[in-house]
């Protein structure tokens, strides 16, 4: 069996989808990363939930077409992968927003505040990923944020207390994931790359809010959960201030005795000492390959040496090759060359 290919999440919007993402928006200290969804919902019409639909179905045949083994729904529906799921939660509110300095210092903004107890909405990612699964017999995978990313981007004026939001919020996604486990959704996926850059606080509570998060969740789903080292603000910037490589290997023994089935890393961007995959023991490992910021298109002899290395460290069969993160800040030519080439690369490998 060759190595299974993934995507991490968001895809390119086509110019159709009046859902701008946030990384379009000038980057200022006045930023407001809710401002996309904002915007669009003053010209929604009754048109736009086909269209999106419609769209979501068409990427996922066209990560499938490009050879990739477990396709995400695109993220198509999201201005960003944090607060459109905080739309659907009770007591955050998005007319109060509060500036804020987040990452590690790495970005500022105005974010939503929350003001009331943290309660789950009405279920809306099973319809999604129905939509999304509907179109191939590939498991579609479904992502959401993690306790503790959410938390750094948000405001609390409620809680007062680190733990006893995360714990919240781990509750309130446990019963979003519940669903989607309950309808048939096998891969599922919870990104929290704030591990990294705050890994005190994701050792001390950040790892079991994420396993709360799959609390009940039957073996037949790959608990999955993703850490990349931050998002660049723009397309081939080289100075984002990304979290520590050490991180990794702080958490990795810590991730690999928590109830999750796969870790997802980053190394295109900012490669890893391989030795890194030795301390997942049990766990998959979901590596990246491709760059996700920067237009170079890896070749297929660097991203098929990439992973003859990695095989040195772990087992063929715990392998998933990806990008390091979503790719939804790329063209969509861009995209596709760059997964032409990791497919080949795994082909070559066998």
């Amino acid at each position: 069996m060759r190595i299974r290919t993934t995507t991490i999440g968001a895809w390119p919007k086509p110019a159709n989808v009046p859902i701008p993402d946030w990384f379009q928006q000038e980057s200022t200290t006045d930023a407001n990363p809710t401002e996309a969804m904002d915007a669009c919902e003053r010209y929604l019409d009754d048109d736009l939930p086909e269209l999106l639909d419609r769209v979501t179905q068409e990427v996922v045949k066209e990560q499938v077409n490009a050879g990739i083994d477990i396709p995400t729904d695109g993220e198509i529906r999201r201005e960003n992968y944090i607060h459109s799921h905080c739309r659907h939660m009770g007591g955050i509110d998005f007319e109060r927003l509060t500036k804020k300095v987040m990452r590690s210092g790495a970005w500022e903004a105005f974010v939503p505040t929350i003001i009331h107890p943290i309660r789950p909405g009405k279920s809306f990612l099973v319809r999604e990923w129905q939509v999304a699964q509907a179109v191939t017999h590939h498991p579609v995978k479904i992502t959401l944020p993690g306790p503790m990313t959410i938390m750094d981007s948000v405001a609390d004026e409620f809680y007062g207390s680190e733990r006893k939001l995360a714990r919240a919020l781990a509750e309130a996604l446990n019963f979003e994931i519940s669903r989607l486990a309950k309808a048939g959704c096998r891969w599922i996926q919870v990104d929290e790359p704030v591990f990294v850059r705050y890994p005190e606080s994701a050792l001390s509570f950040g790892i079991e809010n994420l396993e709360r998060c799959f609390n009940g969740i039957n073996r037949e789903v790959t608990r999955c959960t993703h850490i990349c080292c931050g998002y660049p603000d723009k397309v081939d910037s080289m100075n984002y201030v990304k979290a520590p490589p050490s991180a990794y290997s702080f958490l990795a023994s810590a991730l690999d005795e928590a109830a999750i089935d796969a870790v997802s890393i980053e190394d295109a961007h900012r490669p890893n000492d391989l030795s890194l995959l030795e301390l997942f023991e049990n766990t998959i490992v979901i590596l990246g390959v491709l760059g996700i910021a920067r237009t170079r298109i890896e070749s297929i002899e660097e991203i098929e040496s990439r992973l003859q290395d990695a095989m040195g460290h772990i087992e063929k069969d715990r392998l998933i090759a990806a990008p390091d993160c979503g790719l939804g800040m790329l063209s969509q030519e861009t995209v596709l060359a760059k997964l032409g080439h990791l497919r080949q690369a795994v082909e070559r490998i066998g």
